[in-house]
């Protein structure tokens, strides 16, 4: 029995121990919020080829909406989601001449022709509808989002994936879940897209391994991070100006698990957050590798919980980019 209650402790010790220098670990290993653009990345091209200054979220809104859209390596899913997100747009200002918009397409360093195929959008509808941001480097999907986000002029602004698994014009599903929330006086508020509905039929198709992955994702992202989400990771959230510019001016997470800290920011703000169904499709090409990438996300996000409880990480004040 002694030697039963000796392993116990030295198990209790050691875990102690194994959390300690995790927290360490975590602490030394954080990176800043990095709001910093190479000088490259501060212009888009009109029509005409000529350069332009992007605008700051920190300026009063003078557009209806804004859409950012994060592509790497997109230039064969990418014309596909715009045709779709042009048609609705195009049709909605016609249908209604005070409802304006812009569309901001972030190319995260790619090594195809995306920022190409995007500027063929620019050259067809004009600058003033749609921008090109070409990012000097990859920063991945959350910090190509932030980019496009903090370079925007819409009252709100939604990001949608580059692949157009969600139908574009579920934009009005979370559009109502957006003013439901009544955001007033302050105007903040975030409406998600959710597949939630989906799940039932995705284990189905899923293997047993990626069922377990999949659940092991969510009770990590449960635990640690988000309470009452079902789906943080779908690429079509809306937020108010005012929402973006609190929630994305603390983001440090630039890769795939980017979402989950936005919203536990905004939980932390007390920002109101609406989950809508969506319509949604598995589209291939997914840049997403199974096994790994969702390695990563578990991995980071325990590091976003540790990270913020050790100070190495604090809600920023909304300030300018450099």
């Amino acid at each position: 029995m002694d030697f039963l209650c000796e392993i116990v402790q030295a198990l209790v010790a050691l875990a102690a121990v194994g959390f300690i220098v995790l927290l360490v670990i975590a602490h030394l290993t954080a990176g800043m919020v990095d709001l910093t653009r190479h000088e490259k990345e501060k212009h888009f091209l009109t029509a005409t080829g000529e350069k332009r200054l992007f605008p700051s979220l920190h300026d009063p809104h003078s557009r209806e909406l804004s859409v950012v859209v994060p592509a790497y390596n997109e230039e064969l899913r990418l014309p596909v989601m715009m045709d779709e997100a042009m048609e609705y747009l195009e049709n909605r200002q016609k249908q209604n001449p005070s409802f304006t918009y812009e569309v901001i397409v972030v190319d995260d360093g790619s090594k195809d022709k995306t920022t190409e195929v995007a500027l063929r959008y620019t050259r067809k509808y004009s600058a003033d509808k749609v921008r090109v941001l070409t990012l000097v480097k990859n920063r991945g999907k959350g910090g190509a989002v932030r980019m496009g986000t903090l370079s925007s002029r819409g009252k709100v602004i939604l990001m949608a994936d580059a692949d157009g698994a969600t139908k574009f014009s579920d934009i009005e599903k979370v559009e109502g879940g957006l003013n439901d929330l009544n955001p007033k006086p302050e105007n903040m508020a975030i409406s998600c897209g959710s597949r939630a509905h989906l799940e039932k039929d995705s284990v189905a198709q899923r293997s047993l391994f990626r069922t377990f992955l999949m659940y092991g994702f969510h009770f990590l992202v449960w635990f640690f991070c988000v309470k009452g989400i079902k789906d943080t990771q779908c690429g079509f959230k809306l937020f108010t100006r005012e929402a973006a510019l609190k929630t994305f001016s603390s983001l440090h997470v630039e890769r795939w698990a980017f979402d989950v800290e936005l919203l536990y920011i905004a939980q932390c703000f007390k920002i109101p957050i609406a989950e809508v169904a969506v319509n949604w499709t598995e589209i291939e090409g997914s840049k997403l590798i199974p096994f790994w990438s969702w390695l990563q996300m578990g991995r980071d996000l325990v590091f976003i919980r540790l990270r913020y409880i050790t100070g190495a990480w604090k809600l920023q004040s909304s300030h300018k980019t450099d």
